[in-house]
């Protein structure tokens, strides 16, 4: 039980890494608060955890909506007293799409979901944290599109660079000077339902992923991921602040 006693959010909890989490955490003795934007999957992801005797509850959430990351915090501490835990998982894909044809729409989305809705998150977060005796852990699942140029379009790429700076910014000023640590993940391909958003894949961007051998990367799993955040947000990585691990299978480790 490595994170008895604990209170958790897990943003995107309703399927792939989200709920591969939530799950692994719940089964660790974690209070988990499940968020997602769909409620049908959102609920058996929270029926699942309970039957099995963890304790979790849902709520419908948009990470990318002010008064939906206040909610999420305000349930946290009313429902199980503290916040110990904030893992910023959700985030969308952008169909490759390269800077010349990106629209002002697509940027703002994409940035709004995958950075200004975890940096409003971890405000919230911090804000409590600092006050607990015993702090907290922020958990942002990046991507190594954080990392590299071509694991994605623009706006998705930008995106994961902005979370990343943002991980190490938190962990330079509230890990070292107080009580909050940050880390993040950067998972390569991993077998989840944010594949499904790719409709209509940009050509260029596609040639662009297809040529850093994007098509034949190593495939992880979501439990994978999940035993990466466990490590994470335990004791165990009490002395790990402001790092970023990668989790790909090797596919940019040539």
């Amino acid at each position: 039980m490595k994170l008895q006693g604990k209170t958790v959010i897990v943003t995107g909890a309703a399927a792939g890494m989200g709920e591969a989490i939530a799950k692994k955490f719940a089964a660790e003795g974690a209070k988990v608060v499940a968020t997602d934007i769909n409620k049908e999957t959102l609920d058996q992801v929270v029926n699942e955890i309970t039957e099995n005797g963890g304790e979790a509850i849902g709520l419908v959430s948009n990470i990318g909506k002010q008064e939906d990351v206040n909610e999420m915090v305000d349930l946290a501490l009313e429902k199980y007293g503290s916040l110990d835990v904030l893992v910023n998982n959700a985030g969308i894909m952008d169909n490759f799409v390269p800077v010349g044809d990106l629209t002002d729409e697509q940027w703002n989305r994409i940035i709004n979901i995958n950075l200004t809705g975890p940096f409003k998150a971890a405000r919230a977060a911090i804000n409590i944290m600092e006050k607990q005796e015993n702090g907290g852990v922020i958990i942002n699942n990046a991507s190594i599109g954080g990392l590299f140029d071509a694991r994605g379009g623009a706006a998705y790429v930008a995106s994961k660079h902005g979370l990343l700076g943002l991980t190490k910014n938190i962990a330079a000023t509230y890990g070292v000077h107080g009580k909050v640590r940050a880390n993040a993940i950067a998972p390569g391909g991993v077998a989840t339902n944010i594949q499904t958003t790719i409709t209509d894949p940009h050509p260029l961007g596609s040639q662009a992923i297809g040529s850093i051998g994007g098509n034949t990367a190593p495939l992880g799993q979501s439990d994978e991921i999940a035993e990466v955040a466990l490590f994470l947000a335990s004791d165990a990585s009490s002395f790990v602040n402001g790092t970023v691990i990668t989790a790909d299978g090797g596919w940019t480790a040539g």
